[in-house]
């Protein structure tokens, strides 16, 4: 007879209905316990930042608290080379309102599960991640990366926040630095806008001089337009109080007149009653 061949199944991802591939985790090499990762490639276009690639970066849902971003980097490491790692509370842009303020001035990090955007330096490595199969796991603590948990977790965070006193005001002075020159350019900004928009009575734009080197440039049909729109504007008005003077005049005359009728007709109705008075003394 001749001899069986063995079918080798094929190892495959996990993918759930909405496309999120599974990515098993646990916590050491003899952890019974698992945990699931749901990852997808990042593809929200809407936003347009330099930061998130389309093509590189890979969301990541139900990261544990004890992954921080270093632990994360080093988990997706894996796949390729990893640019950045970013964790969230909830899913966002990452365009931030305002200065970026040091990590001593932020307030604390919210204990629980994260989503992550990881960005990796070749798009080969987010296909890897989603087809990475579903019964290999990733391992979080191992000899070479140990991940402190427990109290010896919570004593190296609060090493961690204790800041040297001289460190606090070197960063507290690089910060005001900052926050005077962005002040400087701001002013300077809003300076230049004022002097270019800096007008007459008469609606002529005031020449002003520019900073070192720029040439003075000619009017452009824009500007024209808009100072022919403004005298328009001006004539409406002053027609306009023309007219409402005119009609506070002519109800000023109509006013009068009526208080000097009823004027007359009083003085006549008086002197009707006195030549109908008649005197009875008895």
């Amino acid at each position: 007879m001749a001899p069986s061949k063995k079918k080798h199944a094929t190892k495959q991802a996990c993918v759930t209905p909405e496309g999120f591939a599974v990515l098993p985790l646990q916590f050491s090499p003899d952890s019974a316990a698992r945990h699931s990762l749901y990852v997808k490639e990042h593809k929200v276009r809407a936003e347009k930042t330099s930061c998130r690639p389309l093509d590189r970066t890979l969301f990541v849902l139900n990261i544990p608290p004890y992954c921080s971003q270093s632990v994360t980097q080093d988990l997706f490491s894996k796949f390729g080379v990893v640019a950045s790692v970013e964790l969230r509370d909830v899913p966002g842009s990452s365009q931030e309102s305002g200065p970026k303020l040091p990590k001593i001035f932020r307030p604390a990090a919210k204990q629980g599960f994260k989503v992550g955007y990881v960005v990796f330096e070749s798009s080969s490595s987010v296909t890897a991640a989603k087809s990475h199969p579903h019964d290999e796991s990733l391992v979080v603590s191992t000899e070479q990366k140990p991940v402190k948990t427990g109290v010896q977790k919570w004593i190296q965070h609060y090493t961690k926040s204790i800041i040297h006193p001289d460190k606090l005001q070197q960063t507290v002075d690089s910060f005001m630095q900052d926050y005077d020159k962005r002040q400087e350019k701001e002013a300077e900004r809003q300076r230049e806008e004022a002097e270019k928009q800096q007008e007459d009575e008469e609606g002529w734009v005031k020449v002003t001089r520019g900073h070192k080197g720029a040439k003075a440039r000619p009017h452009s049909e824009a500007a024209n337009q808009r100072t022919l729109q403004r005298e328009a504007r001006k004539k409406r008005r002053k027609e306009l109080m023309n007219f409402y003077t005119w009609q506070h005049k002519n109800t000023q005359k109509e006013h009068i007149a009526e208080l000097r009728r009823k004027f007359e007709e009083d003085k006549q109705r008086i002197a009707l009653m006195r030549a109908q008075r008649k005197f009875k003394p008895y």
